[in-house]
């Protein structure tokens, strides 16, 4: 086991983080940018380096810094949390090349799956259902208008290096492709320094699904059931569930197998999750992998009891998985919320600022995992979430009634303060989602919805 793991991240997965190591007897090191100077996860490590200032790409993406601190403290390890760096096969190579490891897959996988033409080459390869498109990156208008030609509207046009739900543009006619098309090359070589994209059949109404994995270097791959995330907003998840609503246990367990075999073949290892969008037959579409923890990784804590997050630490440090696939039983209903400082009212707007008052939700099977506290100033600097908000139950029903419970109970107030909730416990009571029979466009119907309601009602 690793002696010392630096967080090369912030917020409340880096605490998450912190915390696991700690149950491990792994001290820590917190880098953090000028702002974030007097956050839970510096209080919480053992030891915090001052890495920059406020803007993530001169703190949080600056490997130089993150490297130095690395060597300064001694750490044998860097964890890098989700978003900023944890998928760059760039940072993970100069981690091993300067004597380090790297807390998740190796660099040539991350490089491959996060590439997603190649990685749908793979998964071809792995006979993993894919919805129909093309597989090279698409070199001329032409070319794609050949494919569109081929597979019928509506299209999605991808970006190669894409990824968060950047980079991509929906089709329903050809008048509008030849525009879309050049637009989508363009955003991709602004976004990610690469304009190569690809096009796919777009799916209407569909659900979105995901599996969860682990993977150790000795060839060992199981999945612990999946995650249902299809109550988003602009692609950006703001409730997840397991287990996916209505989805009959054949598929449950085929799409499981189809993650396995996609992971055997990339060589994949550490903790991923491989997303799936699903049709009203229920036959499911390979979408990508996620070579990192996820954001909504405690639903799948809370259903199998498995800490992913320990297993992750203990995959890199070189140890066999100690799990095999008839260890994992996923047990009752989970459900999360996202708690955004952002006002549904001025559509979402991120609302920084202090928090005055900071009183999360408890009760029987209540989890929070945040890194808010009374007297904490949310900086406007990074991404907007403050909270993840989860609860178990026996039953989906149940679940949802503990979730509302719970929403009402958390507290959260400061000058100028809005937060997600109560647009929260709305979309909890949509009667679709309370059927389970949502797909991805639960989020614009709800709010359709609202703006159908004459002012003064």
């Amino acid at each position: 086991m690793f002696e010392k793991v630096l967080i090369a991240n912030r917020g409340e997965i880096g605490l998450r983080v912190a915390r696991a190591c700690r149950e491990l007897g792994v001290r820590t090191v917190a880098v953090h940018s000028v702002v974030d100077r007097c956050s839970a996860l510096v209080q919480y490590a053992d030891e915090a380096v001052q890495i920059g200032p406020g803007p993530a790409r001169r703190s949080y993406l600056n490997m130089p810094a993150i490297i130095e601190a690395a060597r300064l403290t001694g750490a044998d390890a860097i964890h890098p949390g989700y978003g900023f760096l944890s998928e760059d096969p760039y940072f993970a190579e100069v981690c091993a090349a300067n004597d380090i490891a790297f807390i998740g897959p190796p660099a040539e996988v991350i490089a491959q799956l996060g590439d997603k033409t190649a990685a749908r080459a793979v998964m071809k390869h792995a006979d993993v259902p894919m919805l129909p498109g093309s597989i090279e990156p698409l070199a001329t208008l032409h070319e794609a208008q050949a494919v569109v030609a081929e597979i019928g509207y509506p299209v999605i046009i991808k970006a190669a290096a894409g990824g968060g739900g950047r980079g991509m543009a929906m089709v329903r006619e050809p008048a509008g492709f030849a525009q879309a098309y050049a637009e989508t090359k363009a955003t991709a070589q602004a976004l990610f320094g690469d304009s190569r994209v690809y096009v796919e059949r777009y799916l209407e109404r569909a659900r979105h699904v995901e599996i969860q994995i682990l993977a150790d270097r000795y060839g060992e791959v199981i999945e612990l059931g999946e995650r249902d995330c299809s109550a988003q907003r602009r692609h950006q998840k703001l409730v997840e569930e397991t287990p996916a609503p209505g989805l009959p246990e054949e598929v449950r367990r085929a799409m499981g197998a189809a993650a396995i075999r996609g992971a055997r073949a990339a060589g994949y290892v550490g903790a991923g999750t491989f997303e799936f969008l699903v049709d009203g037959d229920h036959h499911f579409f390979f979408m990508e992998v996620n070579c990192r923890i996820q954001v909504e990784h405690p639903v799948t804590e809370m259903a199998t009891g498995v800490d992913l997050v320990a297993e992750q630490i203990r995959i890199a440090a070189g140890e066999p998985l100690r799990l095999r696939q008839e260890d994992v039983h996923p047990r009752g209903a989970v459900i999360e919320c996202r708690v955004n400082v952002e006002d549904p009212a001025r559509n979402f707007a991120p609302s920084p600022g202090l928090l005055e008052t900071f009183v999360p939700a408890a009760g029987p099977f209540v989890r929070v995992d945040t890194h808010g506290y009374p007297g904490y100033r949310v900086p406007a600097d990074y991404d907007s979430l403050l909270a993840k908000l989860l609860v178990w139950a026996p039953d989906r029903e149940q679940a949802i009634e503990r979730m509302q419970r719970a929403l009402a109970e958390f507290q959260v107030t400061g000058p100028g303060v809005r937060t997600t909730m109560p647009f929260l416990a709305q979309l909890l009571a949509a009667p679709s989602f309370r059927r389970g029979d949502h797909t991805t466009a639960i989020v614009d119907e709800v709010l359709a919805a609202q703006a159908a309601v004459p002012q003064g009602r």
